[in-house]
């Protein structure tokens, strides 16, 4: 805490001690840590969502969940996932790292970071409350749209889709601030003579990020405000019957939609770009090109959203616009994932848990990214639309692209957390299980799309048994998996081996140096932080 933000009461008494410390933080450390707690909390919610739904498909007919309620509980997954356990874990990284990487006391508007966070368990509750309401007399329909909640059906769900709506806007505005925030950051209090150039690739990743969501959120907050409009004041925005236009509110969504899947590997990329060279013991292998290849994502990110619409009836003009643009997406990320494999190219590799998590995030990242050429050609998407291997081809890009890099953010910094080493044996375990339950989960559903298997469909044909079978067993062991994850967690915080200075230094009996910055008359200046 800087002594710009200490109150009055706190430069007499000292920083505030329990409950209030939590409540009132103004460090970037503690606000850090409670994003990652939310984060976690949230992911066991949204991960019992997903098996309760591999649950129910684990045979055809109708087991455990009425049509609606399996469709409200993939809506709620979708978002859960999303906005409660991905984006805010990333956040939690930035605020932890970013001060520290930049040699900067704190975020440069610790109060407006305080807000950005508290908005995030308000908005939680009205997620929840959204799932809840229908089972209330008079509560109305359940939220049955899917998380991409298209107009008409969304305009006629009950109450519950008006609690939706206020979370979304909710979590828009706390990433909003949170993104002014990092920008704020990272332009104006890195220490002297840290350029642009120079910082770590994280910072860069995460400058990136913030822009997007500051260019993308509002226009999700206008498509759901329209919706909310339609649903109570009498407008047509979307309505056919009115003048309106259903598929606009699809532009708007998928203009959000699309630029939402950088924003969540976006943070991912950045673990990676500091894990490789730590575990090759090698310099990042194209810094500069790395770096481009970003702003290359981000921005043909922005401008491809509607390869998710190809099936609404386009003219051939735009639909071939939007498919060579997605394909051309294909030479940045490729260009991404070769810089790694360059870095990782005859350096003296160890293979600890966070380099385990980046290797496997590369080979299964980039099949993902296959499948997603596959998807971007209009005659196979056409084929492919609305199929279980829509669902797998996401699964592919955003667990391992997002979830996985998290994790390997979580090990990889954890010593420095919390002073002690985590128990290495069992996170390769937990590598090992949670790797492997996800391949079995959705590597088979590949097959169930081709075969022509709906996704988002409660019931399904006899022959598409067995392999919903198998991926039901999968999603059992994956989910099972986070268990040992938390425990690992909880098991470090409590004590453990103490963090040496440099905790991967010599790992696996190397001795190796970090590559040190080229001399430039400044550097001198700079304070060190540690």
């Amino acid at each position: 805490m800087t002594a710009a933000t200490m109150t009055h009461d706190e430069a007499h008494h000292g920083p505030p001690k329990g409950i209030r410390r939590w409540l009132f933080s103004t460090n970037h450390k503690d606000i850090g840590t409670m994003y990652l707690v939310f984060a976690l909390i949230m992911l066991f919610l949204g991960g019992l969502s997903a098996m309760a739904i591999r649950a129910e498909l684990f045979m055809p007919g109708i087991q455990l969940l009425e049509p609606d309620l399996y469709n409200n509980i993939v809506t709620n997954h979708a978002y859960i996932m999303i906005f409660g356990a991905v984006m805010p874990a990333a956040a939690g990284l930035a605020n932890w790292m970013i001060p520290l990487m930049i040699g900067a006391p704190d975020m440069a508007l610790p109060r407006m970071n305080n807000l950005s966070f508290w908005i995030l368990p308000a908005a939680a509750v009205m997620l929840v409350l959204s799932f809840i309401v229908p089972f209330f007399p008079e509560g109305g329909s359940q939220i049955n749209t899917g998380w991409t909640i298209y107009p008409p059906l969304s305009v006629k769900v009950g109450p519950a889709m008006d609690f939706l709506i206020f979370a979304l806007h909710l979590l828009g505005i706390s990433s909003v601030l949170a993104s002014i925030n990092i920008i704020v950051t990272i332009l104006n209090m890195r220490a002297p003579g840290m350029t642009l150039f120079r910082m770590p690739m994280f910072c860069w990743t995460w400058l990136v990020t913030a822009f997007l969501l500051i260019l993308v959120v509002p226009v999700l907050a206008g498509g759901i405000t329209m919706l909310l409009f339609d649903r109570h004041f009498g407008t047509s925005f979307f309505d056919a019957a009115g003048g309106g236009d259903p598929v606009l509110f699809q532009h708007l969504f998928w203009f959000f939609g699309h630029p939402e899947v950088y924003i969540l590997l976006l943070p991912s990329i950045g673990v990676l770009a500091q894990v490789i060279p730590t575990f090759a013991r090698k310099p990042l292998f194209g810094y500069k090109s790395l770096v481009g290849a970003m702003l290359i994502v981000a921005t043909l990110g922005m401008v491809v959203w509607a390869h998710h619409q190809y099936t609404i009836g386009m003219s051939m003009g735009a639909v071939n616009y939007f498919m060579i643009g997605t394909i051309l997406i294909s030479i940045p990320v490729g260009l991404m994932v070769f810089n790694f494999i360059a870095t990782m190219w005859r350096g003296s590799m160890t293979f600890e848990t966070p380099m385990l998590f980046a290797v496997a995030i590369l080979v299964m990242f980039t099949f993902g990214g296959l499948t997603g050429v596959m998807l971007a050609v209009i005659p196979a998407d056409i084929q492919y639309h609305d199929s279980m291997f829509v669902v797998a081809h996401f699964h592919y890009v955003l667990l391992p692209g997002a979830v996985f890099g998290l994790f390997a953010g979580v090990f990889y910094w954890l010593p420095k957390w919390t002073g002690h080493m985590y128990d290495e044996k069992l996170a390769k375990l937990f590598f090992w299980i949670n790797v492997i339950g996800f391949n079995i989960t959705f590597f088979p559903q590949h097959f169930l799309g081709l075969a022509g298997m709906p996704r988002r469909i409660v019931d399904y044909n006899m022959a598409f048994t067995e392999f919903n079978m198998i991926s039901s067993i999968g999603a059992l062991i994956f989910g099972l998996s986070h268990l040992l994850f938390l425990y690992i967690i909880v098991k470090t915080i409590r004590g453990g081996k103490k963090a040496e200075a440099r905790a991967w230094e010599g790992a696996e009996g190397l001795e190796w140096e970090v590559p040190s910055p080229p001399p430039f008359h400044t550097w001198e200046t700079a304070p060190v932080v540690r």
